[in-house]
């Protein structure tokens, strides 16, 4: 199984990338890829953007990276209770090359933060949106107080609660 994974995150230090990566790596005989999404920001969307600038090349590899995946995982940083600008952003231009942006790729949405919510505002409109752009939302899962239960210095999940949900989450994409 090719698996794509990324954090919807432009943040060097992101805590969900590092969930993202430490999930796909729980994935066994996955050949997995991590995206970091700043190799493909563009100028904020517009139609007059649009207009001038066509679809751009970024937009059309994050596209072309999306269907190769046999699977994706995202885990979702939460700003002011939405997505990232920079998330958002790649999104919107990339929806614009096909609504169907997940083409039907089976799916685990996961979210985190330093704080006890979890990202779980961003992750219930991400998993309620995602079908519509044709994602296969096979589970999505919440980890709260991410510098409590996630072991910085093993790259680990510690909470053994948490661990066994995400285990149960990724078996869904096989």
């Amino acid at each position: 199984m090719k698996l794509l994974a990324f954090a919807a995150s432009s943040s060097t230090k992101s805590i969900n990338k590092q969930l993202a990566a430490y999930a796909a790596s729980q994935v066994a005989g996955a050949d997995v890829e991590i995206l970091d999404i700043n190799d493909y920001e563009m100028p904020l969307f517009s139609q007059d953007r649009e207009e001038e600038l066509g679809q751009p090349e970024q937009a059309q590899k994050f596209f072309a990276k999306l269907g190769e995946a046999d699977a994706i995982i995202i885990s979702f940083a939460e700003h002011n209770g939405s997505y990232t600008a920079a998330y958002k952003n790649l999104f919107d231009w990339t929806s614009r090359i096909d609504m169907k942006v997940f083409q039907n790729k089976p799916m685990v949405l996961l979210a985190t933060s330093p704080g006890p919510g979890g990202a779980a505002t961003v992750l219930t409109a991400a998993a309620g949106s995602a079908p519509y752009f044709a994602a296969d939302v096979k589970a999505t899962l919440s980890i709260p107080s991410f510098f409590d239960n996630f072991d910085m210095e093993a790259q680990a999940l510690r909470n053994p609660e948490l661990q066994s949900a995400l285990l149960e989450a990724l078996s869904n994409l096989k």
